[in-house]
């Protein structure tokens, strides 16, 4: 009696430490909450972030405009004057134009009988007519013909998963033929890949720019820009609990829909409870916890049920399989309470 009595004490205790039910706080969500989410999500990198608390500003549309084509330190010009009077100017420019070439530097060329002309940020319509006032003031009548000679070639700079370090530029190139020509990895993640201009973000995503084809993402690209382009597992989703394959899942995209998630992990053994699948999202100390059904799963939109970076997706064990399982446990200890008890008992004998 003594024996049975000691065993059933130990029983209870572990039925009652040793289970592992799904969590069923007071401030649990359910599906209608998930799936109002779900749509938050749809919405793009940016309503993700927000929802993790990160704030960014709203695309310019002035980062669509293309730049007009403008001088800039570094061009080299081809200049010529034509005077019938005044050849000698005339040889004097022609020849530093046809051999050296006239450079920009610290926004300015300096030209015989001139000195310094601030071209920097002109068209070359408005040099040309610059230098022609500058001249006319000296020389009346004088013809002035401006050219490119070189042009300081403008790149976009790569770094992550991509073939290419750098692009050349002109100021009518958008993002879209940038990435193009940069020949990014099929794997890479554009949820997570950035661009940074003069050391600031830009409020661009590439993922829908190149994979849903939204061109109010496709800004004209400068000069200077640089591009990160983020590996496919820089953002993840746990799988945990009762599924076939537990581990990290890839969301290259910035989501992924829950169904695809659970058939990525291998779908729910028999030993799962369909009835408990939970999503926990959001930080330790103040997480969002939904309850799922699998019919919710099975029956609702696939993008009305969306998981996001950081989520843990918990499948709970059913009731039968915690009970076998802590029975497996168990043994141990009653073979060790049966031999403490045989002893106990011929010791009193």
């Amino acid at each position: 009696m003594k024996k049975k009595a000691f065993q059933s004490l130990f029983l209870g205790i572990c039925l009652v430490g040793c289970s592992n039910p799904p969590y069923q706080g007071p401030d649990l969500l359910g599906a209608d909450e998930f799936v109002l989410d779900s749509y938050k999500i749809k919405q793009g990198k940016f309503s993700i972030l927000e929802m993790e608390g990160m704030t960014s500003e709203e695309l310019s549309h002035m980062l669509l405009k293309e730049a007009p084509d403008t001088i800039e330190n570094g061009d080299v010009f081809n200049i010529a004057i034509y005077h019938p009077s005044r050849k000698d100017v005339a040889e004097v420019v022609q020849s530093i134009g046809q051999y050296i070439g006239f450079k920009v530097v610290e926004g300015k060329i300096i030209l015989p009988d001139l000195g310094p002309i601030t071209l920097q940020g002109l068209t070359l319509q408005e040099a040309r007519e610059k230098i022609h006032k500058a001249y006319a003031k000296h020389i009346e009548d004088v013809e002035v013909f401006l050219a490119y000679k070189e042009r300081l070639e403008k790149k976009v700079e790569f770094v992550g998963e991509v073939a290419s370090s750098s692009v050349t530029i002109d100021n009518k190139t958008r993002l879209f033929d940038v990435l193009a020509k940069a020949k990014i990895s099929p794997e890479a993640n554009l949820f997570k890949s950035y661009v940074v201009r003069e050391q600031k973000l830009l409020p661009v995503d590439m993922h829908k720019l190149v994979k849903q084809g939204d061109m109010s993402q496709n800004i004209v690209m400068r000069g200077g820009d640089k591009i990160y382009i983020a590996e496919a597992s820089s953002s993840t989703v746990m799988m945990m609990g009762e599924v076939t394959q537990r581990g990290l899942i890839n969301l290259p995209n910035g989501y992924l829909s829950l169904r695809e998630a659970l058939a990525r992990a291998g779908g729910i053994p028999f030993t799962g409870d369909r009835a408990y699948i939970q999503v926990i999202r959001g930080s330790i100390a103040k997480p969002k916890i939904y309850t799922l059904h699998w019919k919710h799963i099975i029956h609702l939109p696939t993008e009305s049920m969306l998981v996001m970076p950081g989520d843990i997706v918990y499948v709970a064990a059913t009731p039968i399989t915690e009970w076998n399982r802590f029975v497996s446990q168990l043994f141990p200890s009653f073979t060790a309470i049966d031999l403490f008890s045989k002893n106990v008992v011929g010791v009193v004998l």
